[in-house]
């Protein structure tokens, strides 16, 4: 016994698609992003008011710089599934909401870039 009405049988539309896989992605990240978020926020905090060498120091372990990464893809990963489902819920209009997923892709992927080269060159110091 099926609750998907003919057309919806014939189209192949329903539940379990697309966006279960974006549910969970959601779920996952802001799982990850708890632990990653908080050590991040205590690593920056303790590194405030640090001299270079010090911020260098902090992140010359390949654990602190893969971990800082980590945090860093996670989030803005993130960020672009939020962004993603506002955009989705909130634009009607469709050629604005496609040139709104575009930017929104492409401003995350480069802030993203910009946080790991950031990190990488502390890093590799």
């Amino acid at each position: 016994m099926s609750f998907r009405s003919p057309l919806g049988r014939v189209r192949g539309l329903g539940a379990a698609k697309d966006g279960t896989h974006h549910w969970w992605m959601q779920r996952v990240t802001a799982i990850a992003l708890v632990p990653l978020g908080l050590w991040f926020a205590v690593k920056i905090v303790r590194l405030t008011h640090a001299d270079w060498e010090t911020a260098v120091t902090a992140f010359a372990s390949p654990l602190t710089t893969a971990l800082a990464l980590l945090a860093i893809g996670t989030g803005f990963y993130h960020l672009k599934l939020g962004l993603q489902v506002v955009i989705e819920d909130y634009v009607h209009h469709k050629p604005t909401e496609i040139f709104l997923q575009l930017a929104q892709t492409f401003f995350c992927a480069l802030l993203g870039l910009l946080g790991a080269v950031a990190v990488l060159k502390l890093g590799l110091l």
